[in-house]
């Protein structure tokens, strides 16, 4: 797989927004304590090596978004995850969500295209354990006939827009916020802050764990430090499903 970015025309911009008000389904929170849920992208495996034990550690664990096609290649985030770390996660309660399998931009892709290829990612997560029941857009790259068509086949649909999860918020386009960059372990102290003001959900979200993380990924230190801030501030920590259970 190789580097890729949203659609960063005016174009692109302005339809993801509109995304927002379309083919919406609420979900309903009866939240005690703001939640924070730490969730995966792609999955290379050094968060699977190296990430998934700070959590452990600390009591929690998280939401893991995964492309069967990526397993065991090479990549610009270091080698991908393979079906025996997935059924590590699987063996120490993590959640296992989906994310297509080959990592597909699923505005651009056509309904048959589309189908066929969360089909088959489903199958090879379910085969190993996961549930596979929720997902996150490749590249948070989402229309409306994305949403329309995942919608039916998934708890939630997560994107990669900014924002917290209030009650009645679209559970079709989950906000997230990057734990990503050298200012991502600041810019996500902030929105736990947020979270805790508002009692709402905050999702982060990540790619690989590393001590020398690609510019999508964060340290195993800033992974850690996140998880106790989240609990010292009196979060509760959550996979994604445990959440819209």
């Amino acid at each position: 797989m190789q580097p890729y970015a949203a659609d960063p025309s005016l174009k692109g911009k302005l339809r993801r927004r509109y995304a927002r008000l379309t083919h919406r389904r609420p979900a309903r929170l009866m939240l005690d304590r703001p939640v924070v849920s730490f969730t995966f992208d792609d999955v290379p495996a050094s968060a699977v090596h190296e990430g998934a034990p700070v959590l452990e550690t600390e009591g929690v664990r998280g939401t893991w978004y995964l492309c069967a096609g990526l397993f065991g290649r090479d990549g610009h985030m270091g080698r991908f995850a393979d079906a025996d770390d997935v059924r590590r996660l699987v063996s120490t309660g993590h959640e296992i969500a989906c994310h297509t399998r080959d990592h597909i931009d699923c505005h651009r892709a056509d309904d048959e295209r589309l189908s066929a290829d969360v089909t088959a990612n489903a199958a090879t997560l379910r085969e190993l354990g996961g549930t596979a029941a929720h997902f996150a857009f490749p590249y948070g790259e989402v229309g409306p006939r994305a949403k329309q068509r995942l919608g039916p086949r998934y708890g939630s649909l997560r994107g990669v827009h900014a924002g917290l999860v209030h009650d009645g918020g679209d559970r079709n386009q989950l906000p997230a916020v990057g734990i990503e960059g050298d200012d991502g372990e600041t810019r996500a102290r902030a929105w736990i802050d947020r979270a805790v003001a508002e009692k709402a959900w905050l999702i982060l979200f990540t790619h690989d764990v590393r001590a020398t993380p690609s510019p999508w990924g964060c340290t195993p230190e800033a992974l850690r430090n996140l998880a106790r801030y989240a609990k010292a501030r009196g979060c509760d920590i959550r996979t994604v499903g445990e959440v819209l259970a």
